[in-house]
């Protein structure tokens, strides 16, 4: 007797598990639930191979030459200051002051700074990794006024005049490819590098190498009147070319043949045919008044590339980027999948086994396995027809098998393709992701309730 009620209990078990809807629901769910562990190995896979490309990026930028960020010139001048000291006797207990002279220095940024740079760029690749690199030709061009020194009450006979150099620091060293030089009231000056030990930076900060002129001349020496300056800078760089405002006045032109720039920093360009059919010619021009620091520093010049500005040579587009935020609607894609099948099955009676849920949850994890391979070696609108054709064509005849007909598998066939168009749209889209989105997620729910309206929920 107990062996007859235990068979026509789970004989109950089994009918129930086969024909109740909310056995079918909860079997459901779970399968979504286990199909996000291998949407999980894509996604960290998505992130290995981005991370991959940096570290490759990285390292021809390092032999070619990192981005460059120009600071200066600079005047450095030297002057005496006295301060007294009490010096007490031991035995007499005595005090005596005593005068010690200290040496400080003064830096004065240039009264006007005009900065032409042209830039020729190239694409550096290694296997299917690519980055800008460029060349880069500078002229900067200019004046140094008489400095003042009235607000540190320095007398004339305490200026070290003949001690004076020129400042120009650098971001990027290894890519200078020719001499370094400057020419102060039409004498030459040769840098060498000054060691100086870096501070801690902060994230908007950037390192920076410093370069010293051999002391400036008499001829060459601001002392009754502003003296120009001109100099030349040959410099291999990546991604980034950059300068800090340092003239009271800075007019700045850079030109190149690059067509996909982006101008970055705190300043933009002010004229309107900046972008070109060739390339870009941006000009800038800013006052001493649009930045926050003074023309003239005391002991120290801070680093100011914070304030700097320039063009940023970008690669057209991110595969890696687009396809992680492909693979972040992967949970939704397999889910309103499921959902589709669940309401035909339910509403046409036709048995879907979960072996056959599962295979259908593994073939829409495959498309962003396809998609991440093929954009490696293509664009990604290419990558994405072609993993998105196979993976619908895949489904659709698959689910032939299942339903026995091409009513409900064509119309499947349909959904997932206005579900992926869907989506891509998202993808591409930056200003109205969220709102776009949020109107095709409200149309899927109407959809979806419409259809199950006459569906009976009783078991």
């Amino acid at each position: 007797m107990d062996n007859q009620s235990s068979q026509n209990t789970g004989s109950k078990i089994i009918y129930w598990l086969k024909n109740s809807i909310t056995a079918r629901m909860l079997m459901i769910g779970a399968l979504i639930l286990i199909l996000l562990i291998p949407l999980l190995f894509v996604q960290d896979l998505i992130r290995e191979r981005a991370i991959r490309q940096e570290s490759v990026v990285s390292e021809i930028n390092d032999k070619w030459g990192g981005e460059v960020l120009v600071y200066g010139p600079v005047l450095k001048i030297p002057y005496r200051t006295f301060r007294e000291k009490s010096i007490t006797n031991s035995q007499t207990k005595e005090v005596t002051t005593e005068s010690f002279e200290e040496v400080k220095y003064a830096y004065f940024l240039p009264k006007e700074l005009n900065i032409k740079a042209l830039v020729d760029p190239e694409l550096k690749k290694r296997g299917i990794y690519k980055t800008a690199v460029y060349k880069s030709k500078t002229e900067l061009t200019g004046k140094f006024s008489v400095p003042d020194f009235n607000e540190e009450d320095v007398a004339e006979d305490n200026i070290l005049w003949e001690k004076s150099r020129v400042i120009f620091q650098i971001s990027n060293l290894k890519g200078v490819s020719e001499q370094v030089n400057i020419s102060v009231a039409n004498n030459q000056y040769n840098f060498t590098s000054k060691y100086r030990e870096q501070p801690t930076l902060s994230r908007s900060e950037k390192q920076l190498f410093s370069m010293e002129s051999e002391t400036l001349e008499e001829v060459a020496l601001p002392k009754m009147k502003p003296v120009s300056f001109s100099m030349q800078l040959a410099v291999n760089g990546s991604s980034q070319i950059s300068f800090v405002p340092v003239g009271k006045i800075t007019e700045t032109q850079i030109s190149s043949n690059w067509k996909t720039n982006n101008f970055t920093g705190n300043f933009l360009p002010y004229n309107e045919d900046k972008l070109t059919a060739e390339g870009f010619d941006a000009k800038w021009k800013i006052l001493d008044i649009n930045r926050p620091f003074p023309q003239t520093f005391i002991n120290s010049l801070p680093n100011l590339s914070e304030y700097a500005f320039g063009v940023n040579f970008m690669i057209p587009v991110d595969e890696y980027q687009k396809s992680e935020r492909a693979a972040k609607y992967g949970f939704l894609v397999i889910g309103l999948t499921f959902l589709l099948f669940f309401l035909i099955q339910t509403l046409s009676k036709i048995p879907i086994h979960p072996f056959q849920y599962v295979m259908i949850g593994l073939g829409l994890v495959m498309f962003y396995t396809l998609l991440i391979s093929i954009s490696e070696h293509s664009s990604f609108l290419r990558a994405y027809l072609i993993a998105g054709t196979a993976v619908i064509l895949l489904i659709t005849l698959y689910s032939k098998s299942i339903l026995k007909g091409w009513k409900f598998p064509v119309f499947i066939g349909l959904s997932l393709t206005a579900l992926y168009v869907f989506i891509y749209i998202i993808i591409q889209l930056e200003s109205y992701a969220l709102l776009v989105g949020s109107i095709g997620l409200f149309g899927i729910l109407a959809g979806v309730m419409y259809a199950s309206r006459k569906i009976d929920w009783g078991d």
